[in-house]
């Protein structure tokens, strides 16, 4: 059941507040300097190889995931594009103005402070549930098509994008396993809190980016 039409408004602010929140805990991970999140190793990847920003190849790659949808015949919303766009550009404006860090120990803290941050933002647009970010359709979509479980179709992709980013020089460290493990039970427990009212309650794979 949809959230009732008086219920849009915050449905709207919290997805854009959650998708500039998201930004910001990308950029504190890339300042830290300790392995990014697994989808910013391609996007860093590709930055470092072919120019551009990492905000410019996240919404380019974004664009490129959106063009799968269309054989796994996946629906976008609202909050399909807003992801696609909004994350990328906003990144690049948080990475213009936050400093590199040096000392170890406020690389982990800015590194921690990224995952908690990308985990509240996370909860935040998925319970507003105006339509999954491109790559979470990307992989719901071949879940339904495979038959295979969410884990082991979203491993895979993140493995493959891993990689890919990694050969074309992202940064893999010790915070990108550090996402990976701590991401999702951040996430499972804000999610009840923070989906919208009148909405069935989302679980962690229909929307987690990242995850």
């Amino acid at each position: 059941m949809s959230a009732p039409p008086r219920r849009l408004p915050r449905r709207l602010v919290q997805l854009y507040a959650g998708l500039v929140a998201f930004a910001l805990g990308e950029a504190l991970c890339i300042r830290a300097r300790l392995g990014v999140i697994p989808w910013d190793v391609l996007h860093q990847g590709l930055a470092r190889r072919f120019g551009l920003s990492i905000g410019l190849w996240s919404v380019i790659v974004a664009g490129v995931v959106l063009l799968a949808w269309v054989p796994l015949r996946e629906r976008p919303g609202v909050g399909t594009v807003s992801n696609a766009v909004v994350i990328g550009l906003v990144l690049d404006r948080f990475l213009a103005v936050l400093p590199t860090a040096d000392t170890l120990w406020v690389r982990w803290l800015l590194m921690v402070g990224g995952i908690l941050t990308v985990g509240v933002a996370s909860a935040a647009y998925i319970g507003a549930r105006l339509g999954p970010g491109p790559r979470d359709g990307l992989m719901t979509g071949l879940v339904r098509i495979t038959g295979r479980s969410v884990r082991v179709v979203r491993t895979g992709i993140e493995v493959v994008v891993v990689i890919a980013g990694w050969a074309l020089g992202g940064n893999l460290g010790l915070g990108t396993l550090a996402f990976a493990v701590l991401i999702g039970p951040i996430i499972h427990p804000l999610l009840p809190l923070l989906t919208v009212p009148g909405d069935p309650a989302p679980t962690v794979e229909e929307g987690a980016e990242g995850l």
